[in-house]
């Protein structure tokens, strides 16, 4: 399975960006997958999650301001970021579970696969 990010970079504070996330050896279809960033010196952290049958949770901090959508024919995750802030500067990962989860939450353990990750800066 490969998960291969793209669609990172540099951005000005209230800007938008979206991020992409292609798999292959995998299908997106029906399975569990989610977006998480993490800042050097700093723990990974979730950013949302999305179970393909309109179950999908996102981190306070992002909240109103970040969507995960799909396109399965594909097999892209995506995550659309808008208002985009300094705080949001961080690697972004994509992460894909084995199989299907009915209750989306924020929790590494559920995946399986991880991709190699998308900077993504943010000034003023």
């Amino acid at each position: 399975v490969g998960l291969v990010e793209s669609g990172g970079g540099s951005v000005q504070v209230g800007g938008s960006l979206t991020l992409s996330c292609a798999a292959s050896g995998y299908t997106t279809k029906g399975k569990y997958m989610g977006w998480f960033r993490q800042v050097l010196g700093k723990e990974r952290e979730a950013v949302g999650t999305n179970n393909d049958y309109g179950g999908e949770i996102y981190a306070d901090s992002v909240q109103g301001r970040f969507a995960i959508s799909r396109d399965n024919s594909k097999n892209t995750l995506y995550l659309r970021m808008n208002n985009l802030k300094p705080e949001d500067t961080a690697t972004y990962y994509c992460a894909a579970a084995r199989g299907a989860r009915l209750l989306s939450r924020l929790l590494q353990e559920d995946f399986d696969y991880w991709g190699q990750g998308t900077k993504v800066t943010v000034s003023s």
